[in-house]
C-alpha cells in the first residue's frame, strides 16, 4: 500500500499484475447449453482452425465472433486464437502475412480482389509482469527504445508492445470485456469461458476483466470500444466498469490520431450511428462545451453534443439513417461518403466565405476543402484515398448545377457518379437545394437517348426564361478597340455588331467523342 502511494506521488505508472487481471477458471460449455447455430460459422475460419489443430496446435474462434454467435448473429469478422507462434502460423498457410508491431498477428488471406477474406490469427498472450519496461515517449518518439522489446508501456501505463506468448488462461485475462473473452471450438462445438462471459452476454452486460481503471490505462481505446458495444448490442456498462470512464477520457490524448480515427469510423458504421452518438454524449466524450475526442464530430455537433436544428442537422441525420439501413441490409458502406456528409456544412460555410472574398466558385471550393481537411482530419494514415473520394463527391456538386453541353454526359460516366448523386439527393431531401435538380439528374442517368435529349431541351428552355443581368454599355473608347469582337465578347457588348453564329456539332446520344471529356471550365 505504501509503495503504491509513493509511486503515485512520483507519477510512476501502475504496473498491471495478475491480481489486477485475475486468472479465471476454465468452464467448458456444450452445444446443448450455448446453442450456437453451426450454419452461422464461416467455412474459411473453420478451415483455419482445422489446419492448426491438424498440425498439433490448439486453435479456437475467439472474441467478438463468439459473442455474436451466442446472440444468434452472424459475425462480420472471424478471428482465431492459437498457441502457435506467428511464424508457425505463417508456415502453415500459402497466403499468410505477419503484421503489426504493438500486437503481432497473422492475416490468412483467401480469395482475391474485392471478394477476398482475411482471417486474423493471434497467438495466446501472457499477462504482463513486474518486469514490464517503461519508455519515456510513444510509438513514434521511442522507436529505438521499443526495438527488440516484447512488452513495454509508456509513462501513463499504456501498452506499446504486447508480444509475450502464454497459456490460454492468461490470454483470456488479457482481453477487455468478459463477453469478448470466450473461445469456440467449431469441431467439438465447445465454448470455453473463463470469466462468466456467457452469463454476461445473456444479461446484456459489459463487464471489464480485472481492474477497470488499470485496463483503461493500458489501452484508453477500450473506452471507445465500450461505447461501440453498448450502441451496437444494446448492452449496459456494469457500474464498476463505468465508474472510471470519465476520469480516463484524458488518456485518449496519448493515442495515435490514426488509431482514434479508425475507431471513430468503426463506431459510426456499426449500423447504430445515432445510438453511438447518444452513448458518446452520455459518457462525456462529446458535448462538454470544449473540443471533444474526435474533431470530425466537433464539426457537425453543437456544443451540447447534439445534431443542430435546421437543414445541416437534418442532412447529417438522414445520412446516418441511410448508413444504418445499408448495414442492416448487408450492403457495403463507404467511410468517405459518410465523412463527406459529416463535414459538408463546414466546407459549405468556408466556401461561401471565400467566394464572398471574390474568389471564383471552383477554386474557392478547393480552398475550403483543403482547409477543412487540415482542421478536422490532419495527417492520418489513409488520408490520401479518403481525401480523393471526398473531394470528388464535393466538387461534383458544382457540376450538377450545369445541365447543358457535353459535360452532363461525361459526368454520369464518372466512376464516383453514384456517390455524388446520392449526396445530391440527400441535400435535396434535407431541403438544402431544390428537389427538381436531383430529379432531373436521376431521370437523365436512367433515361433513354430520346429522354436525355428532351431533358436537355427542357433545361435549356428553363435557363432561357431566367432574367439576364443587364450590363452597363462600354465606353466609346473600348468599343473602338473592340471593333472586331469574337465569341463571348460579342455577347457582352450590346453596341457591337452581332457575331457570326457558329454551328455546333450535335453530339450523338451513344456517348464517347466530345461527350467523354468535361468542358475545360469545369
Amino acid at each position: 500500500m505504501i509503495k503504491k502511494f509513493i509511486d503515485k506521488l512520483l507519477g510512476k505508472p501502475a504496473v498491471p499484475s495478475k491480481k489486477a487481471s485475475p486468472l479465471g477458471k476454465r468452464v467448458e460449455i456444450g452445444a446443448d447449453v450455448h446453442g450456437i447455430d453451426p450454419t452461422l460459422l464461416d467455412e474459411r475460419a473453420v478451415k483455419v482452425v482445422k489446419t492448426l489443430t491438424d498440425a498439433g496446435f490448439e486453435a479456437y474462434i475467439v472474441g467478438g465472433a463468439v459473442r455474436d454467435l451466442l446472440l444468434g448473429v452472424r459475425p462480420k469478422d472471424f478471428d482465431v486464437a492459437t498457441n502457435a507462434t506467428p511464424q508457425q502460423v505463417k508456415g502453415l498457410f500459402r497466403r499468410a502475412f505477419i503484421i503489426g508491431r504493438r500486437f503481432e498477428i497473422v492475416h490468412v488471406v483467401y480469395g482475391r480482389g474485392r471478394e477476398h477474406e482475411v482471417i486474423e490469427v493471434s497467438t495466446f498472450r501472457a499477462l504482463p509482469t513486474a518486469a514490464t519496461e517503461t519508455v519515456a515517449g510513444n510509438e513514434k518518439t521511442s522507436k529505438s527504445e521499443l526495438q527488440g522489446k516484447s512488452h513495454a508501456v509508456d509513462a501513463s501505463g499504456r501498452v506499446l508492445r504486447d508480444n509475450v506468448w502464454g497459456p490460454q488462461v492468461e490470454d483470456a485475462a488479457r482481453r477487455d470485456f468478459t463477453v469478448n473473452a470466450m473461445y469456440y471450438d467449431p469441431q467439438r462445438r465447445l465454448v470455453v469461458d473463463y470469466h462468466g462471459g456467457l452469463a454476461d452476454a445473456k444479461a446484456k452486460l459489459l463487464r471489464m476483466i480485472g481492474d477497470p481503471e488499470t485496463r483503461y490505462r493500458e489501452d484508453p481505446v477500450r473506452i471507445i470500444r465500450a461505447v461501440r458495444f453498448a450502441a451496437k448490442l444494446g448492452f449496459t456498462l456494469e457500474p464498476k466498469t463505468l465508474a472510471p470512464v470519465k476520469s480516463s477520457i484524458a488518456l485518449l490524448a496519448n493515442v495515435p490520431a490514426s488509431r482514434l480515427f479508425d475507431e471513430m469510423i468503426k463506431l459510426l458504421q456499426t449500423g447504430h450511428s445515432l445510438a453511438s452518438l447518444a452513448e458518446l454524449k452520455k459518457l462525456g466524450l462529446v458535448g462538454q462545451g470544449k473540443p471533444g475526442v474526435f474533431s470530425v464530430l466537433d464539426a457537425m455537433l453543437t456544443a451540447s453534443g447534439e445534431l443542430p436544428d435546421g437543414v445541416s442537422g437534418k442532412f447529417v441525420r438522414q445520412a446516418f439513417e441511410d448508413t444504418d439501413r445499408r448495414v442492416a441490409d448487408g450492403r457495403g458502406v463507404s467511410p468517405s461518403f459518410m465523412l463527406a456528409c459529416m463535414l459538408w456544412h463546414e466546407v459549405l460555410g468556408r466556401w461561401t466565405k471565400i467566394r464572398q472574398g471574390g474568389e471564383p466558385p471552383v477554386p474557392a471550393l478547393a480552398q475550403a476543402i483543403d482547409a477543412v481537411f487540415d482542421a478536422r482530419i490532419g495527417d492520418i494514415s489513409g488520408r490520401g484515398k479518403l481525401a480523393a473520394d471526398m473531394r470528388e463527391i464535393w466538387m461534383m456538386q458544382t457540376r450538377f448545377e450545369r445541365r447543358s453541353g457535353s459535360g452532363v454526359f461525361s459526368l454520369i460516366e464518372q466512376p464516383r457518379y453514384r456517390a455524388g448523386f446520392d449526396f445530391l439527393r440527400l441535400r435535396a431531401d434535407a431541403g438544402e437545394i431544390d428537389a427538381a435538380l436531383a430529379d432531373w439528374w436521376e431521370d437523365f442517368a436512367l433515361g433513354s437517348d430520346d429522354d436525355r435529349q428532351a431533358l436537355l431541351a427542357d433545361a435549356r428552355a428553363s435557363q432561357q426564361k431566367q432574367p439576364r443581368a443587364v450590363r452597363a454599355p462600354k465606353p466609346a473608347a473600348e468599343r473602338v478597340e473592340a471593333a472586331e469582337p469574337t465569341g463571348d465578347e460579342a455577347a457582352d457588348d450590346a453596341d457591337a455588331p452581332p457575331a457570326r453564329k457558329r454551328r455546333r456539332r450535335r453530339r450523338k446520344p451513344g456517348g464517347g467523342g466530345e461527350g467523354s471529356a468535361a468542358p475545360a471550365a469545369e
